[in-house]
């Protein structure tokens, strides 16, 4: 008895530990794990986070010891259910949940299971001999007889996603040879820094990030100038308006400032400025012009030079 809650306390003061050192906490699935795959999964982790089984209420019963001090765990709560491990880290989220799905092993179909995936055996030989065809009449897999082996006709899906393996599916599977299934640990929930989100999160593109980020501002800002409600979104907007109106007052009347002479200038005497383009086209035209007219004086002089004979003249 004694040692059972030297045990429990232990196990308590390291789930403390542990929520004390890592921010972010993976609510792992380990249906099917056995411990030699736990055992390469804690070393592929190795540095970048921990993993921590144990029984549910032993957690719930932690964590809400903490909450008045962690209010925030309160979010965390809820998924602790099922046949669950715990992945305490502080490094990049995405990469340690891919270490994760990473470490998985094939395993045959079993009576009773439930698929994961679709099964399909494919079109071709087996390898078996005829008396064995009725195990695929049983499933009504289209079979023939080549060759003195049992080749099957048509590719056909033996299992469904989500549906229950029965005797003659796992039977024939393991005849042919097969292990269709993969098993290992899958993220169910994370909590990160007080918040709690769906592992389908992490596959977010940051461009799709910035984008919405983005639009929400401008929404902001519309709003809050539709509203004449300023907002930090709106406030650039906002002087840029300001400045507007101050320039037309400016234009309407004898005020004047340095920012609206130019403006005066321009609509005083537009042809003023639109000279000023052809005159520096001419100008430039002239640069092109000199330097073709100097190579034709070389030329010419080149040509004067030989006096109208040739090298063996």
């Amino acid at each position: 008895m004694g040692k059972t809650k030297e045990n429990k306390s232990a196990y308590f003061d390291k789930l403390n530990m542990l929520m004390e050192t890592y921010p972010s906490i993976m609510v792992v699935n380990v249906d099917n794990v056995g411990s030699n795959q736990m055992h390469q999964i804690r070393q592929a982790l190795r540095g970048k986070g921990q993993i921590l089984m144990g029984k549910n209420t032993m957690v719930r019963r932690a964590v809400r010891d903490v909450l008045s001090e962690k209010p925030q765990y309160e979010r965390f709560l809820p998924h602790v259910r099922g046949n669950v491990g715990f992945v305490f880290t502080n490094a990049d989220l995405k990469e340690v949940r891919d270490i994760i799905l990473a470490n998985k092993v094939a395993a045959p179909a079993r009576a009773g299971a439930y698929a994961p995936a679709t099964v399909t055996i494919p079109a071709g030989p087996t390898g078996m001999e005829p008396g064995k065809t009725s195990f695929f009449q049983a499933l009504g897999i289209p079979t023939k007889i080549a060759r003195g082996a049992i080749e099957i006709v048509t590719a056909v899906d033996i299992l469904v996603a989500g549906s229950r393996v029965g005797p003659s599916e796992a039977t024939l599977l393991n005849m042919l040879n097969i292990s269709p299934f993969t098993y290992g640990m899958t993220v169910v929930q994370i909590y990160d820094q007080g918040q709690a989100f769906a592992p389908s999160v992490l596959d977010i593109e940051e461009s799709t990030l910035i984008t919405q980020f983005l639009s929400g501002i401008k929404t902001i800002a519309a709003i809050s100038l539709a509203l004449n409600y300023p907002t930090l979104a709106s406030v650039a907007h906002s002087l840029v308006n300001s400045y507007k109106n101050v320039l037309a007052v400016s234009l309407a009347t004898e005020y004047t400032f340095d920012g609206s002479e130019k403006v005066k200038a321009y609509l005083a005497d537009p042809s003023a400025f639109a000279s000023a383009a052809p005159v520096a086209e001419e100008s430039s035209a002239a640069a092109t012009e000199a330097p073709k007219e100097a190579e034709k004086e070389e030329e010419k002089e080149e040509s004067d030079d030989d006096m109208g004979f040739g090298l063996f003249d």
